[in-house]
C-alpha cells in the first residue's frame, strides 16, 4: 500500500510541476506575431423586386418575362457561376441570386442588366456586397 501512495504522490507531484513549467513558459512567452487577415467570402449579391411592369394581382409566374428571368439565370448555373437563387415567398416579392465565388461585381450587374425581366420592367434590381459570415 505505501508503494502505491509514493507512486500516486510522484505521479501528483509531476503533474504539478508540468502545470507550473506551462504556465511559467506561457506567462512570459512574447506576444505572438500578427497573423495574416483571414481571407472573407464576400460576394456581389443580386436583389430583385417588383418593377413598374409588374402586373398586381397576377402570380410570379404570370408575370411577363418571369420565365425568360429563369432560363437567363439558368445560363449562369449551368457555368457555375451562380451558387444560389430564388424568389422571396412573402408578399413583397422580388428574389435574389447569390454568385459564386470569383464572379466579380462589374460581371454580375451586366448579367443582372441583361435580364429580360429587367430589361422590360417586370423587375428591377439592386446589387449588395455581402460578406459569408457562417458556411458549413
Amino acid at each position: 500500500m505505501d508503494l502505491r501512495r509514493s507512486v500516486m504522490r510522484r505521479a501528483w507531484q509531476t503533474r504539478a510541476a508540468l502545470g507550473g513549467m506551462m504556465w511559467a513558459m506561457t506567462a512570459t512567452a512574447p506576444a505572438a506575431p500578427p497573423t495574416a487577415p483571414v481571407p472573407q467570402d464576400i460576394r456581389p449579391v443580386v436583389f430583385h423586386r417588383p418593377g413598374p411592369g409588374w402586373l398586381p394581382g397576377r402570380t410570379l409566374f404570370e408575370q411577363p418575362g418571369v420565365r425568360e428571368h429563369v432560363a437567363h439565370y439558368r445560363q449562369w448555373l449551368l457555368a457555375g457561376k451562380l451558387a444560389l437563387g430564388g424568389p422571396h415567398l412573402d408578399a413583397a416579392g422580388g428574389g435574389m441570386m447569390i454568385p459564386a465565388a470569383g464572379v466579380d461585381e462589374a460581371e454580375v450587374r451586366r448579367f443582372a442588366a441583361e435580364d429580360p425581366a429587367v430589361r422590360s420592367g417586370t423587375l428591377v434590381f439592386d446589387v449588395r456586397p455581402w460578406l459569408i459570415g457562417m458556411a458549413p
